[in-house]
Parts: structure tokens; C-alpha cells; sequence
């Protein structure tokens, strides 16, 4: 069943494609195989890069204000949903605040309890990345859902998180677990709750406290599900003209004409992946 968010997001695209202020990024798909049978999906852009992607020059904020063409509705008094000007996938949404909050600092009680306000009807993969080190491209607090429909697979690594959550795999079978942190959801997904969750996780990596520290301490990917909540602390952005955010630990990758994907075919992608977390940060949890 579609929920009326859905249904307003497919209106919203109709209209903003109409109008130009949605511009879909051309893509090309090809499969790369990754540990554990993993599927990972590489799109290549075909299309000029967009604004965002551009490394150099200054930005302006398109949230403030954001593009009303774009929006697809308002959740409470702080926070709004909007569709991604530049998707891959269809209904992409946006939950942005509605005044300044940034994009490094920590997540509010607001901003789960927007998130889980949504999730009740309009599930699918939230994702999160805490600021440039983390593959996010505009400073103003963005949280990003990908809807999902019921039933249908989360995203491509879905199966590692879940063994992540289960505790069947370790960081000496997967070094990649020594930089992230994945917990089971087993409730309906709460602002109290999500909140909470967020903090034990971010904390057992490392990266601080809202008590005591007014930013995170380090840049990391968060990554949701209404089944696990990953965290992964994060090095550096990208690597070999790949740029890296929470999607790629999902199994999604994008590349450019600046991509080495001549490498990324022959290393395979969780090199990729290991070459951008923090992988000293802390050891393996018990």
C-alpha cells in the first residue's frame, strides 16, 4: 500500500521534472562482486557533474530556502521533506531542518523523532553522512530516506549488516567491522529509541558525547533500516577519484570520468571501502 507521502512524492516529481527543478543524474550500471557474495552496484555518470559533486569553489546553501518545487510536505515546526534535485533512484527524499542546524553537529531528539515520524508509513533505507569527511556535500542537516517498498530488499550489503547485528561475523573475519558498529532493531522504530541507539553506537566508537563534546569527534556514515542502525567512523573521503558516502557501504557506488575503476574492478569494492574508514579508531567490541 502506498502511504500519502509516497503518493505526494510522485506528484512532486511529475511537477518538478516539468519544471526542470528535478535534474535525474544520467547513470550506467554494471555489477561488482564483493565478499560473501555481496552484489555491489557501480553506476557511472554519464551526465555533467553536478554542482555538489564539484570539489572546488564556494557553495551556497539550497536549503535555505529550499526550492519549493521541491517539497513534498512539513513535519511539524522543524524539519521539511523534499525530494533530492539530483536523484538515481526515484522518490529520493530529503528530511532537511527548517532553520540552520549543521550538518557536523550532533543529531536531535527533533530530527529522530521527525525520522521515526515518517518510518511509520514510508519506510525504506535512511542514511546519514556527517559532514565532507563523510561523503555529504552540503553543510545544512540533511537526513535521506530511499523508499523501499514491503518486502523488498533494503539494499545491496543487507545481509552483512544483519550478520553485523546477529554478532556472526568479527573484525578478524571482517576488518571492516573494526570501524563501524551495527545493532539489532527488533521495536518499532521510536525517537527516544533511535536516539539512544545512536548515541551508544557513536560512543563505542569513539566519537563522543553530546554531554561532553559540543561536535562529534570524528566524521562517520549512518546507515537505517526498521531491522539494524550501522555506524561506520570514517578516515578520509574517498580515494583513486571515487568519493565515498554511506551509500557505498550499502553496496552503491558512483564513479566519474575521475574514477579509477580500472582499479576498483581488479581490488575489488570492499578495498574501497576499507581505504576510507578509520580503521585505527578503536578495537573490536566484545
Amino acid at each position: 500500500m502506498t502511504s500519502e507521502l509516497l503518493r505526494k512524492a510522485t506528484e512532486v516529481t511529475v511537477a518538478a521534472s516539468a519544471s526542470g527543478a528535478l535534474v535525474p543524474l544520467d547513470t550506467s550500471l554494471t555489477h561488482l562482486m564483493g565478499g560473501g557474495g555481496s552484489r555491489f552496484e557501480l553506476r557511472h555518470l554519464l551526465s555533467a557533474t553536478p554542482k555538489h559533486l564539484r570539489p572546488l569553489g564556494p557553495k551556497s546553501n539550497p536549503f535555505l530556502p529550499w526550492d519549493q518545487r521541491l517539497e513534498v510536505g512539513r513535519i511539524g515546526d522543524s524539519h521539511v521533506v523534499i525530494l533530492n534535485k539530483y536523484p538515481v533512484q526515484a522518490s529520493h527524499m530529503l528530511l532537511i531542518t527548517k532553520d540552520w542546524q549543521p550538518q557536523i553537529g550532533w543529531l536531535s531528539i527533533e530530527d529522530w523523532l521527525s525520522l521515526a515520524h515518517i518510518d511509520a508509513t514510508t519506510t525504506g533505507l535512511w542514511f546519514f553522512n556527517s559532514g565532507p569527511d563523510a561523503g555529504a556535500s552540503q553543510p545544512h542537516r540533511h537526513l535521506q530516506l530511499l523508499p523501499r517498498a514491503e518486502g523488498e530488499r533494503i539494499c545491496a550489503r543487507d545481509d552483512w549488516f544483519r550478520r553485523c547485528a546477529e554478532g556472526t561475523t568479527t573484525s578478524a573475519e571482517d576488518p571492516l567491522l573494526r570501524s563501524a558498529r551495527v545493532a539489532p532493531i527488533n521495536a518499532t522504530l521510536t525517537g527516544e529509541m533511535l536516539q539512544q541507539l545512536y548515541l551508544a553506537l557513536i560512543g563505542d566508537l569513539g566519537l563522543g558525547h553530546p554531554s561532553t563534546d559540543k561536535r562529534p569527534r570524528g566524521a562517520y556514515n549512518l546507515l537505517l533500516s526498521r531491522r539494524w542502525m550501522a555506524i561506520v567512523r570514517r578516515g578520509r573521503e574517498g580515494i583513486r577519484g571515487f568519493s565515498v558516502n554511506a551509500l557505498g557501504f550499502a553496496g552503491s557506488l558512483l564513479s566519474t570520468e575521475a574514477s579509477d575503476r580500472e582499479w576498483i574492478q581488479r581490488s575489488g569494492p570492499e578495498a574501497l571501502l576499507r581505504a576510507v574508514v578509520d580503521a585505527d579508531c578503536c578495537t573490536e567490541a566484545s
